[in-house]
């Protein structure tokens, strides 16, 4: 589908990203969106701004050859917007978020519960508006949330959460269930809302890049270069190529070490504890490597906007190619342990299923995409510089269950250590940064990236003298935690652990 065949009105906004922006009427809103949806088309994000005299609805929906940025402008006196969840499951939550946090009202929608507010601020007040102070304090009042009730002989329930034993960000999970078997699960989320938003109204365009990078630890390289890309689409500048293919490089060793972290994982909640003492020992040396070569376990705070803040020096190469041989050998060896186990094929074959059809319908991304059929991965469908140099392969599987998505981590591992070694092999010379200057007051900028867990979103507009006026970003876990919803229904309640890790959504990407 051409963007030329959907609007007639529309700029293309410059960018590593082939990304669209055109503002629309109401009618032209969900016209657009409703071609979209019947072309197989995708909601990336939805969300909404104060502009000063008015509001503005925004969706991000993806096309075969890029990405449509809509605007909506809304009457200050009535902010309603066209609802989107009929035609796109995940619009839902993003769209009750919209309203607690702005007041923008999507009209026609069934669900208008809260989602992010939890009592925590008065149900007329909306932190994102230009007139909120964010030092004001207010009383928590406990708001009585309307959990969908399944009635039945025999069928009570479980609830989990919100708080979780160690270090796991709060998540309430209420589960319907007759004997183990689960009927029905609910979530609730937002718990924490860290105010991250309202934050980047107070930066300048050229620090941003850090808050970004700290939006959800474990994906702190795709969240940072989302929002270089978008600020350097604003600022019209295109960074070295010895900084893009760094950034590249990054961002294949952050998959390779979550993966690494959830295989440990997985095949513990199963009952194969030395699978997580080998993996994570694994996981530990890589990090160990990427502080001793980069200055940070996680990488954080290596891209900035204009380039990379650190070079990879040449005794680096080598010691990167040795580490990609020993890894490799130890991955392939322990997947010969988890594929003989027939412990762990028992607990992961069958448990957890997502069919490609339900992950179709419901908008799944990511790697749980992949493992259900669905072959999206923004390096393989748009690829970005330098992965049209790199013509990356999607490891895909169909069964949709813990099986399939262990499968796609193994997968994935392997592929990307080819990555990094064909990265190291390719890199250019020369600088790896570039000054960057700071757009014109409201100039845009769109960035994105497949991170390890899905497609990670930053939208961005720039404000006067080098601030920021609106940043959005959006985690593949808005689209991805309906889904675990689904995955449980039929199984037992002591499966949940083992089929959320399969998963393992963020709780703090989709909470900013």
């Amino acid at each position: 589908m051409k963007i030329e065949d959907l609007l007639p009105d529309f700029r293309c906004i410059p960018g590593a990203t082939k990304c669209w922006r055109a503002q629309v009427d109401a009618a032209t809103w969900r016209l657009t969106a409703h071609q979209i949806w019947e072309k197989g088309g995708r909601l990336v994000a939805l969300w909404g701004s104060d502009e000063g005299r008015t509001y503005c609805a925004h969706a991000a929906l993806a096309l075969r050859s890029g990405l449509l940025w809509l605007t909506l402008p809304l009457s200050a006196q009535l902010p309603e917007y066209p609802e989107l969840s009929d035609l796109f499951a995940c619009a839902n939550r993003m769209q009750r978020a919209t309203f607690d946090l702005l007041g923008l009202c999507a009209r026609g929608a069934d669900d208008t519960r809260s989602w992010l507010r939890h009592g925590a601020w008065p149900a007329d007040v909306f932190p994102l508006r230009r007139s909120f102070n964010p030092l004001q304090e207010f009383t928590q009042t406990p708001e009585q949330y309307r959990f969908v009730e399944v009635e039945g002989d025999g069928v009570h329930e479980i609830p989990v959460g919100p708080v979780h034993a160690g270090i796991i960000e709060p998540g309430h999970f209420r589960f319907s269930v007759v004997g183990e078997r689960v009927l029905r699960l609910e979530e609730r989320l937002g718990y924490v809302h860290k105010g991250i938003e309202k934050r980047f109204e107070m930066l300048g365009i050229h620090e941003g890049y850090r808050l970004a990078g700290r939006i959800s630890g474990d994906s702190t390289v795709a969240y940072a270069w989302a929002y270089a890309m978008a600020a350097e689409g604003a600022a019209e500048l295109t960074p070295p190529a010895r900084a893009i293919w760094l950034r590249a490089l990054f961002l294949e060793r952050e998959r390779v070490a979550n993966h690494l972290g959830d295989l440990g994982f997985i095949g513990n909640d199963a009952g194969l504890a030395v699978g997580l003492a080998q993996f994570s020992r694994l996981k530990e040396e890589w990090l160990r490597t990427n502080a001793d070569l980069f200055g940070h376990r996680y990488l954080m705070d290596t891209i900035v906007p204009g380039g990379v803040a650190v070079d990879l020096h040449t005794s680096g190469f080598a010691t990167l190619h040795d580490e990609i041989v020993r890894v490799r050998a130890e991955v392939q060896r322990l997947k010969a342990i988890y594929d003989d186990h027939s412990g762990l094929q028992d607990r992961f074959a069958g448990t957890g299923q997502v069919t490609t059809e339900l992950a179709r319908r419901l908008g799944l991304v990511g790697l749980a995409a992949r493992a259900s059929g669905l072959p999206l991965d923004l390096r393989a469908d748009l690829p970005w510089s330098p992965y049209e140099h790199l013509q990356v392969r999607p490891t895909i599987h169909a069964d949709g269950d813990v099986l399939a998505r262990v499968e796609v981590r193994f997968g994935e591992i392997l592929r990307s250590l080819d990555l990094c070694g064909r990265i190291l092999d390719q890199m250019p010379e020369g600088n790896f940064a570039t000054l960057f200057a700071s757009p014109v007051e409201g100039a845009d900028g769109a960035g994105w990236v497949e991170g390890w867990r899905g497609e990670i979103l930053v939208a961005l507009e720039a404000g006067a003298n080098g601030s920021l006026r609106r940043v959005h970003a959006h985690d593949p876990s808005w689209q991805n935690w309906p889904l675990l919803e689904h995955a449980i229904i039929g199984n037992i309640v002591p499966d949940f652990p083992l089929i959320n890790k399969s998963f393992n959504l963020s709780y703090s990407g989709h909470d900013l």
